[in-house]
């Protein structure tokens, strides 16, 4: 089947990530992109490394009990603590 074609637009911040992606992988921009849109639909083509975006993590979601979660919470409260003397 012969490739598929596209025209889009995008931001400058995308042509930024695409193009130091290109230059990081030594691949042509139009490489990149396809790449990008095959790792973000989960599509394995066996050249890229699987960096997609989905769904591995919701089994995780909402398993704590109301026990872990508040042992986490109170472990983390420090950190939401702001130091005023820092931010001036």
């Amino acid at each position: 089947m012969p490739p598929h074609q596209l025209t889009i637009r995008y931001d400058d911040d995308l042509a930024r990530e695409i193009d130091e992606l290109a230059r990081r992988e030594g691949i042509s921009r139009n490489r990149a992109v396809v790449r990008l849109l095959k790792e973000a639909a989960g599509v394995d083509d066996g050249d890229s490394p699987q960096r997609r975006i989905g769904d591995s993590l919701d089994w995780f979601i909402g398993s704590w009990t109301e026990q872990q979660a508040k042992e986490f919470e109170e472990a983390v409260r420090d950190f939401e603590v702001v130091d005023e003397e820092m931010w001036r």
